[in-house]
């Protein structure tokens, strides 16, 4: 990189709010990318697992305290951009990447306390740093638990909520109660249901008046610092029935499980595995195996289980005796709110354990579109990923969640030798998975760094695009929050 001199008014504006920043959360928690004068200087490759594009990083933040977090935005008022991130493990989707160049990465995994845990109502208060895993060990004994996603039990409760993710039990916004948010201006507000120390309240997360948590889902508004999460009651008792079926089954065999899940014999998110999907991630392989949850008291669980059994016969193959496979273990103990064996799975999957997969391993890309739970739609979805293999030569995974009788979160793994020849096949194959899946009406709910430039385009409504830009401009006129992958 050529170095220049002649700096602009912006970059010694943006180096003087970067040792502002310094000054405030102290010189060994600031990564300064900027020469004194704020030009440009050449920054190592940070790799992903991914292998999306690194973006010009001029500097990283890692404040400790709210206080902290509130300074920090005050400094960077007209100044530059601060782009947050929680524990920087949104992998497959960009890791910890901004999603667009000259963004300060704010790193919120400093701020890691849990303020508050209250197991008779049923919450916790959070910060960005604490892991899923920590927060189910504190749960351990408890009535309650954690709505846990099948990712390591390092990465972020609060962080992945924001970013819409699905937990075994629901999509885990359905878990967030409230929010503290530093806005753009350094104001700290709690939106949302909040504790109040002075006299406990119902747990309502809609309050009175207009809902303003949902704002700060996905979107560049304000750095999130803390979240009050719900925590499920544990059941009585559980029995999580596996059952097996043949490609010639999909359409029948998933509108029997999308039967159950519509007259409630399904508890938590039913899970389905295709074979790739059972060998990208350790498992067993051979045709689709469902992963059935039924809950409730000892006498109603067992009944239910007997019916799913009975309504079973003929269309699926129950997987006999406590469960071996790895996958298998790893979801029976989800559904129980026990991370242990989360990373054993990411380890089977990528070679690493979380704090090398970004440097060391396989490659890892995710497509996370929603399709309607229908046995149709699935087997129009598969067919979908049938078509890139036959274009590209990648063979994709899928991985059914259902949230609830009529949807389906379908993810879609994409695995592959981390080569500039693989890494690029890749890349093209989930270029052509998402057009396929708009085409076909099957919209992401999550995007990767490279792809924010489709929310536009997958908008149902030009004026609602338009509304959240106003917003933006009434509560960040200076663009202090950097714009995020939906922006």
């Amino acid at each position: 990189m050529t170095i220049s001199a002649d700096t602009s008014p912006r970059q010694r504006a943006l180096r003087a709010a970067l040792d502002a920043a310094a000054d405030i959360v102290g010189a060994d928690r600031v990564e300064i990318r900027l020469g004194p004068e704020g030009e440009p200087v050449p920054a190592a490759h940070r790799p992903n697992v991914s292998e999306f594009r690194s973006r010009d990083v001029p500097g990283v933040i890692a404040p400790r305290t709210v206080d902290e977090v509130r300074q920090v935005v005050r400094a960077f008022a007209g100044a530059g951009r601060l782009h947050p991130v929680s524990t920087g493990r949104n992998w497959g989707l960009g890791s910890a990447e901004p999603a667009r160049d000259d963004a300060v990465v704010l790193r919120l995994d400093g701020l890691d306390r849990v303020r508050d845990l209250d197991t008779a109502r049923g919450w916790a208060v959070v910060e960005p740093g604490v892991t899923q895993g920590g927060l189910a060990r504190l749960l351990t004994g408890t009535d309650r638990l954690l709505n846990l996603t099948a990712s390591s039990a390092h990465t972020s409760v609060v962080g992945n909520a924001l970013d819409r993710g699905v937990g075994l039990r629901r999509q885990r916004v359905d878990d967030v109660l409230g929010l503290e948010v530093v806005l753009a201006d350094g104001t700290l507000a709690h939106v949302g249901w909040w504790p109040d120390p002075e006299r406990p309240t119902s747990v309502y997360r809609h309050g009175l008046g207009p809902s303003l948590a949902p704002l700060f889902l996905q979107s560049d508004l304000g750095v999130v610092t803390a979240a009050a999460v719900h925590l499920p009651p544990r059941a009585e008792a559980r029995h999580v029935l596996r059952l097996s079926f043949a490609k010639q089954d999909l359409v029948p065999a998933i509108d029997r499980l999308r039967r159950w899940s519509a007259q409630g014999l399904v508890s938590g998110v039913l899970k389905v595995f295709d074979f790739t999907a059972a060998e990208f991630y350790g498992g067993a392989v051979g045709g689709f195996l469902a992963h059935v949850c039924v809950e409730g008291t000892t006498a109603s669980a067992a009944a239910l289980a007997d019916v799913v059994r009975a309504e079973a016969a003929g269309l699926f193959t129950e997987e006999p005796g406590p469960p071996t496979d790895l996958i298998a273990r790893t979801v029976a103990g989800l559904y129980a709110g026990d991370p242990a064996l989360n990373d054993e799975v990411l380890a089977a999957t990528l070679g690493h354990h979380a704090d090398d997969v970004d440097r060391h391993g396989e490659g890892w890309l995710f497509f996370l579109p929603m399709v309607p739970f229908t046995g149709a739609d699935i087997r129009h979805a598969l067919g979908l990923l049938d078509r890139v293999l036959e274009e590209t030569g990648v063979r994709c995974g899928a991985t059914l969640n259902a949230l609830g009788p009529d949807l389906v979160d379908f993810v879609v793994p994409v695995k592959f030798r981390r080569t500039a020849e693989e890494s690029a096949r890749a890349h093209r194959a989930l270029d052509r998975v998402h057009e396929l899946f708009a085409a076909a009406g099957y919209p992401p709910y999550r995007l990767d760094v490279d792809h924010a430039d489709l929310v536009d385009r997958l908008s149902p409504d030009p004026a609602a695009r338009d509304l959240a830009r106003r917003l933006k401009s009434a509560l960040d006129p200076t663009g202090t929050i950097a714009p995020g992958r939906y922006a």
